[in-house]
């Protein structure tokens, strides 16, 4: 049996603590089942910040093909070199490191697409950061979705799940303010976002039948349309069309009712209406380990559930428990169907 694909990681902002926590993955990957990965950075910056954090755990080795990984990854942590040049302090974000950050996130990306890479699992970047520097795309998840393609095609629709052992969460409406979710929350947008949940659920989680939970948008549900009717006019018809298309659908069930354990002994995900809808009751059950899967694109990608932390880089607080778990769920998925790159 040929051996898997090794994971690529992605170096994140170089200032924030993505760098030390692939080191403190890699230390705990005997304890941990931390996965053979390499992450596509510069040897010396690892190096530097290493030393910096009381010498790790972590010799660097930098390597010429992702391949080489596996063989050497129980001795050394595998880098595969960036022709960009990094020379972040931790904690002092700069837009002199763009050119890193995305060629980091270009090459893991070609390095899955092409099936060298199993999986791409992404350390935080900074928006703003990127913004100055002339980056033009809303935000991680859509540049991924536009390297998934051929320049001039149309990227795949993508979908935020957050998911732990415990939750597993989908925003249908996610970085917009509050006051814009009602318009935006159309039938098309539950019926688009409710699908690709369940062929990836199928295709990447094994799960042949999954169980879709729908919240409502209003308090109570809408209470019969007392409390507001997008639960009758929008969320019940896109239920009833995904139900029709045999997508195991239910709902709209009351926010505040869906997330205790006996209901969520019921589904397989819960879709909410809104971002905090979601990401509030899985960061509250499941803080350190959720993970932030991207559904809808041709290959796996699994990132932790957190942001930059610039506040604490560099400083042995961070915790690596949600960049593991990224690691090993990216691992898990790239071995189903259609995990690696899809060729």
């Amino acid at each position: 049996m040929m051996a898997r694909a090794p994971l690529a990681l992605t170096l994140g902002d170089p200032a924030g603590i993505g760098p030390e926590l692939a080191l403190a993955a890699y230390a705990a990957r005997r304890q941990a089942g931390v996965p053979p990965f390499a992450l596509i950075g510069d040897p010396d910056h690892l190096a530097r910040l290493a030393e910096r954090l009381g010498g790790a755990d972590a010799p660097i080795a930098a390597i010429s093909d992702i391949g080489e990984a596996p063989a050497l990854f129980d001795g050394a942590l595998p880098v595969l070199p960036l022709a960009a040049r990094v020379g972040a302090e931790p904690g002092r974000p700069d837009p002199a490191n763009a050119p890193a950050i995305l060629e980091s996130i270009d090459r893991a990306v070609a390095l899955a697409r092409s099936g060298r890479a199993g999986a791409v699992v992404t350390n935080p970047i900074a928006k703003a950061v990127l913004y100055e520097a002339g980056f033009r795309h809303p935000g991680h998840t859509e540049y991924l979705a536009t390297l998934a393609v051929a320049p001039g095609e149309a990227p795949p629709r993508s979908v935020m799940m957050l998911w732990s052992e415990g939750l597993a969460v989908v925003p249908v409406t996610v970085h917009i303010p509050l006051a814009d979710v009602p318009a935006a929350l159309t039938q098309g947008t539950i019926v688009e976002t409710a699908r690709i949940v369940a062929r990836d659920l199928a295709r990447r989680f094994g799960l042949s039948a999954p169980r879709l939970a729908l919240a409502g948008l209003n308090p109570h549900a809408g209470e019969s349309g007392a409390m507001g009717r997008e639960e009758i006019e929008t969320i019940a018809p896109a239920i009833a069309t995904l139900r029709a298309e045999g997508i195991d659908a239910r709902g709209p069930y009351p926010a505040d009712t869906m997330f205790h354990a006996r209901a969520r002994a019921g589904y397989d995900v819960a879709l909410a209406m809104y971002h905090d809808q979601a990401l509030v009751p899985i960061k509250t059950i499941a803080f350190d380990e959720a993970v932030n899967v991207t559904l809808g694109l041709p290959f796996v990608r699994t990132s932790p559930d957190h942001g930059t932390a610039f506040d604490i880089a560099g400083r042995r607080l961070a915790r690596p428990d949600s960049l593991i778990a990224a690691l090993r769920l990216a691992e898990r998925l790239a071995g189903t169907e259609g995990g690696a790159a899809e060729r």
